[in-house]
């Protein structure tokens, strides 16, 4: 088995994120074929894939620790999908499995926190 390639940073908007199982596709984002998660030998088709509905999604949680900034600006750590995701009346939202952030801007935020914070 090859050593794997690191993933550069900002790559997840570039990757397809479809997910089996909870494994996340490490091909890039509109690949034709197979979906694969690298170096695990682990291939799935659509018809295969985990639904986008995060099964996190009611379960109880409390708002994350912020940084100074208030960044996650009260959202709980899901732990299933790892997204930071909004709290109604103490229980997460329904919210689709986090497949990447949407600006780089939250990329470096969320870097930061996992940095800070840890998993």
């Amino acid at each position: 088995m090859s050593a794997a390639r690191p993933i550069p940073a900002g790559a997840a908007r570039r990757l397809c994120l479809s997910r089996r199982s909870g494994e996340i596709c490490t091909r890039e984002a509109g690949h034709p074929g197979l979906h694969s998660r690298r170096d695990t030998g682990l291939m799935w088709s659509e018809r295969g894939a985990d639904p986008p509905r995060c099964p996190g999604s009611g379960a109880p949680g409390s708002p994350a620790e912020p940084l100074p900034d208030g960044f996650p600006g009260g959202r709980a750590l899901c732990p299933v999908c790892d997204g930071f995701v909004p709290l109604r009346d103490g229980t997460l939202i329904e919210h689709d499995s986090w497949r990447g952030d949407a600006t780089r801007e939250e990329a470096d935020r969320r870097r930061e926190w996992f940095n800070t914070h840890g998993w």
